[in-house]
């Protein structure tokens, strides 16, 4: 039996995010959603550049940036030119007030920023240190900048893979591997806090698109270092499993099979076929193997033969396991997401009413209410203040250009 709390797990937890983009971005908002006090730090001018990228369809009721709020909702923000020495000593008591420090600068970029790891935990040994490379920290690739279409999709094998025979590869779903990879990032912070809970000491921690994608496609990579029989992409006419295939009902709805051959007998009931289960083409695991072109036809005729309502209730009759192929847009209409709150409200922005929650939950131990992404700037003053500057110093540092007084976002 688990016991509510009035506090989240992460409740006093200080996250100072100086990343960019997705991946570290939606790594501090995993932490926010448990209660960290999350500072994102941004450039003057535009900020973020994630806060510019122009996302396909548009919001029909709003014109809000959904994926900024996304990847960076619960956090307060402000705007540092990391360039000027005027700030230096502003960065270094906001690695003094943080338990996490999250960056994705090139290595190089982030030294010359006094974002190095070498030079935060002199100023703070306790702290967890966590970056985001696109390609790992060694090898000739080090420095290379890296994003989820290439250092995670192209580079990992794994963009190769997700194609049909003969199909050309395609721009897979923006974000997809950044989002993978932020819950790779997030885990790494985890473990070094509870490592730092044993031995109170801070920890060096991060991850790389790369190696996200390749794990991603680990079972692939895995039989490769194996010397395994090379992989062949999927046929869907002709498929390694007739079984595991793609299929279209009578009312042009696709949906995905995903059941084994100890089950054909039950699929051969489900689409009203039971003398098929004594077919000696598919009478056993071999059978099915050598003739999945011809199952193949022959489940496609038989399924094109009726709508997707009646095979729902057959396959689930039969405890086949199938899912309908659905559009984002009907995902996100999909009852199962808000009954398992992984659609939840987003409070503060105008028009855009939900957002996607984190992946990891604990029950009984609630989240946060997902609250807008700050605008640009938005707590300049307010964390100055709360770092111990007074309000002549900070009048110095707006004057100086070093901390830009509060701006609208674009985009935001």
């Amino acid at each position: 039996m688990t016991t509510e709390t009035t506090e989240s797990v992460f409740t006093g937890l200080k996250v100072l995010d100086t990343s960019s983009y997705i991946a570290g971005p939606a790594a501090a908002t995993v932490l926010s959603d448990f209660g960290a006090d999350v500072i994102k730090i941004e450039p003057p001018g535009h900020g973020d550049p994630q806060r510019r990228l122009s996302f396909v369809p548009p919001s029909p009721r709003a014109q809000a940036n959904y994926g900024w709020h996304l990847a960076n909702r619960n956090k307060r923000g402000m705007v540092i030119d990391l360039k000027s020495p005027a700030t230096t000593e502003v960065l270094k008591r906001l690695v003094e007030w943080a338990d996490v420090v999250i960056t994705n600068f090139p290595h190089g970029t982030r030294e010359r920023l006094h974002l190095g790891y070498d030079e935060v935990s002199s100023w703070n040994p306790k702290v967890i240190y966590a970056d985001l490379t696109g390609f790992g920290d060694a090898g000739p690739d080090a420095r290379q900048p890296g994003f989820d279409l290439t250092a995670y999709w192209s580079r990992s094998g794994l963009l190769a893979s997700t194609r049909d025979a003969g199909a050309p590869p395609t721009v897979p779903v923006w974000g997809s591997g950044d989002y993978t990879t932020a819950i790779a990032i997030y885990a790494a912070i985890a473990t070094a806090l509870y490592h730092r809970e044993r031995t109170g000491q801070g920890a060096n921690v991060g991850t790389s698109l790369l190696a996200t994608g390749v794990w991603a496609t680990g079972t692939l990579v895995a039989g490769a270092l194996a010397d395994g029989t090379p992989f062949e992409l999927h046929d869907r006419n002709a498929p390694v499993n007739a079984l595991t295939n793609p299929y279209q009902s009578a009312d042009g709805q696709w949906f995905m099979l995903a059941t084994s051959p100890v089950n054909w007998p039950g699929l051969t009931r489900a689409i009203g076929r039971p003398e098929l289960s004594e077919d000696p083409r598919f009478a056993d695991i071999e059978g099915l193997v050598k003739n999945a072109a011809a199952a193949s036809e022959l489940l496609d005729a038989e399924f094109a033969s009726r709508p997707f309502t009646h095979w729902k209730d057959a396959l689930e009759r039969e405890r086949i396991t199938y899912s309908p192929i659905q559009t984002p847009e009907e995902a996100a209409k999909d009852p199962q997401l808000r009954v398992n709150d992984i659609v939840v409200p987003l409070e503060g922005v105008a028009g855009l009413d939900y957002t996607i929650n984190s992946p990891v939950n604990l029950r009984g131990i609630p989240k946060v209410p997902a609250k807008r992404a700050p605008d640009l700037g938005e707590h300049n003053d307010e964390i100055l203040a709360e770092l111990g500057f007074s309000p002549s110093e900070i009048a110095v540092l707006h004057a100086q250009g070093a901390i830009p007084g509060t701006t609208e976002a674009e985009g935001a």
